[in-house]
């Protein structure tokens, strides 16, 4: 049996580890990404002992630990600073390993210069528009620029918005759920925490909750930020007008702030521009199949099941359909796929279903109480 050639559609976090995990069972692969350099959409992400395993069985995670800030808990307290709760994100006895934030674009150059080190392709510039052909033995696709390339397997790896996907589902639009994450970085010492108050955590008003996240390695920088109830009927045109207005996003993260602790309202006191980011939440519905008929393109990551930002387990759960999927494909010798990849999207869904539910949990306790109110509301009407 010939060795299998697999495409990979998105150089994102999920296609850049998908190359390490197929070149890790001796899977020859390519990498086409539709922009002329690196994906690069800032901000940081939060891994947590299960992607961090998988991180580590592939050999980046030491190349990493050292270049992120590593925590073990996520506190949720009052304005008086009364500790509600505390949420495991990581423990070095327990698991194995302390969660970490990491900027995304420190760990896409790591994760670049380890497929360098691999000789495993990346080519820019070459946007896929649609499948031509797919036969029980290969696929065939088009670029933008009229060229085609055939492969024993398309993947894609192209995120909530997957152009891949539409062959799949043709009609499918990652629905806007109404919610936003507006977030900020500002040094850390200008909040003037008091000594010992615990962060990273998630502070409770009435007005909503506030979030204050350590990163860089020393912690130097905290991510601050707010979720925002909006409505329905933003299109991209619309999403480009609102988060160009930055003094409206600072306006909105400076809202409310006499009902916080002292230091959010440090926090809020200065916030450049070009440290402001807004992350809509958007939602893909279940989906029957993430494979074609023959077995021949393949969606995941987001493409497959867009998790909201809100519980930190969205790139998380990514690195474990990646991990997975490689794996079986290293026993393509040995397994029938069509079986082995109906018990890979029956488990990862079963799984992303649990973290569906502790997203919704997570979201709703963040928003002021009398959004709590209707969400509790819509949710026994539903």
């Amino acid at each position: 049996m010939a060795p299998l050639n697999i495409a990979i559609i998105g150089s994102g976090l999920s296609g850049l580890s998908l190359a390490l995990a197929l070149h890790q069972q001796n899977i020859l692969c390519t990498i086409y990404e539709s922009r002329p350099a690196p994906l690069n959409i800032g901000g940081a992400v939060m891994l947590s002992p299960n992607a961090l395993k998988i991180l580590d069985a592939l050999g980046i995670y030491e190349r990493v630990r050292s270049k992120g800030y590593n925590f073990e808990t996520l506190e949720y307290k009052n304005g008086s600073g009364k500790l509600l709760e505390v949420y495991e994100f990581g423990s070095k006895e327990k698991y194995g390993y302390e969660a970490l934030r990491i900027y995304r674009t420190v760990f896409i150059d790591e994760l670049l210069a380890m497929l360098k080190e691999k000789d495993i392709t990346i080519v820019f510039g070459k946007k896929f528009t649609k499948v031509v052909a797919e036969t029980e033995k290969d696929v065939t696709w088009e670029f933008q620029d009229g060229s085609t390339q055939t492969a024993d397997i398309l993947v894609g790896a192209d995120g909530i918005h997957s152009r891949v996907r539409r062959y799949l589902y043709p009609d499918l639009v990652p629905a806007f759920i109404g919610m936003a994450g507006v977030t900020a970085a500002v040094p850390t010492k200008q909040l003037k925490i008091p000594t010992g108050y615990h962060i990273p955590v998630t502070i409770m008003t009435p007005n909503g909750g506030f979030v204050i996240a350590p990163q860089e390695v020393d912690g130097s920088e905290v991510l601050i930020g707010k979720q925002k109830r909006m409505g329905e009927g933003f299109d991209r045109a619309g999403w480009d007008r609102y988060m160009a207005d930055k003094d409206a996003l600072v306006e909105f993260l400076q809202e409310g702030a006499s009902g916080f602790p002292e230091m959010v309202q440090n926090a809020v006191s200065h916030i450049p521009h070009d440290k402001i980011n807004v992350w809509p939440f958007y939602a893909v519905p279940t989906l029957e199949n993430w494979a074609s008929e023959k077995r021949r393109v393949i969606i995941l990551g987001d493409a497959a099941h867009a998790i909201p930002p809100s519980a930190g387990q969205g790139i998380n759960q990514a690195f474990e359909d990646v991990y997975m999927f490689a794996l079986l494909l290293g026993q393509a010798e040995k397994v029938e796929m069509q079986d082995a990849l109906s018990f890979w999207q029956d488990y990862r869904q079963k799984r992303i279903t649990k973290v569906m539910w502790l997203n919704k949990q997570t979201d709703l306790r963040r928003m002021p109480k009398e959004a709590q109110s209707r969400g509790r509301l819509s949710k026994r009407l539903s």
